[in-house]
């Protein structure tokens, strides 16, 4: 890729990025770096360049497990497991998980522990996340691979007014439906799940609405440990204040190549958001 210059490709999705099995690190295996009044735990294998991995929700460093030793054969390979996420120190209870701590986290880790500039690349809400820290620290970020951004910003406020869904409706009404059936569908009732202590209910169906039905029925059983163990996370951020806001402009102004993948398979929704991402991106 060149400077200015952003590429998409579609791929199969599986149940969630990787299977995992006993290759799966041990946490006391892991460095850590001090951070922003906390300690980030992070993985780090071979050396040259910095390529940082950014994982989504309820997961952790270990959603990078097999890609880690295939990038560390050529550049210096870095999985975060990102403030709240195992095995760092749990959410506090009532505490909201808003996104823009995590971006101020992610650049202070690239210079804490020396990755500047990184090629980052994020998953989900860690994509999100890599994006923002691109539009905000652009010095620490060298290129961009973003999986699915959940981008709900660049359409409506986050949670969306009534006025924007209409106007949006207007426009564009494939996307507009495809916004109001994920928050009638999976936002409304796992927030109402959440709000009455059923947890586990919460997060069978966001899971459902993010993964799509077939993908939630071939997750194994190590990634929905994972997502149990982080469980925690997911609630505070439905129960929270929302997405930071994105304008079109902040994308527009980026000066680093992206990369924009989803998933053949993924629910439509989020193409339509990396769509909207797309069309903002430098060309």
């Amino acid at each position: 890729m060149t400077e200015h210059n952003s590429q998409r490709i579609r791929q199969p999705r599986p149940a969630e990025p990787v299977p995992r099995g006993s290759c799966v690190p041990e946490f006391d295996s892991m460095k850590t770096a001090a951070v922003a009044g906390t300690t980030l735990a992070y993985h780090e294998e071979g050396q040259g360049e910095p390529v940082v991995f950014v994982h989504g929700g309820i997961s952790d460093s270990r959603t990078w497990t097999l890609q880690l030793p295939a990038i560390g054969a050529s550049y210096r390979g870095i999985s975060l497991s990102r403030r709240y996420a195992r095995p760092n120190d749990d959410i506090p209870p009532g505490v909201d998980d808003q996104m823009l701590p995590h971006v101020e986290d992610l650049a202070a880790f690239l210079r804490s522990v020396q990755a500047v500039p990184a090629h980052l690349v994020g998953n989900s809400w860690g994509a999100f996340i890599c994006l923002l820290t691109a539009i905000r620290h652009p010095e620490v970020v060298r290129t961009l691979v973003l999986e699915e951004p959940p981008v709900l910003p660049l359409f409506t406020s986050a949670p969306p007014q009534v006025a924007e869904l209409l106007r949006l409706l207007f426009r564009n009404p494939g996307t507009a439906l495809a916004i109001i059936t994920f928050g009638a569908r999976t936002m409304n009732p796992a927030q109402k799940a959440f709000r009455v202590g059923d947890d586990d209910k919460a997060m069978r169906i966001f899971a459902r609405g993010v993964f799509g039905r077939q993908a939630c029925q071939r997750l194994p059983e190590s990634r929905q440990q994972q997502m149990l163990q982080n469980l925690s996370t997911l609630r505070a951020q439905m129960l929270g204040a929302g997405f930071p806001p994105l304008a079109d402009s902040d994308v527009r102004g980026m000066r680093m190549p992206a990369l924009l993948v989803n998933g053949q398979h993924s629910p439509g929704w989020l193409a339509r958001l990396t769509d909207r991402l797309e069309s903002c991106c430098p060309t």
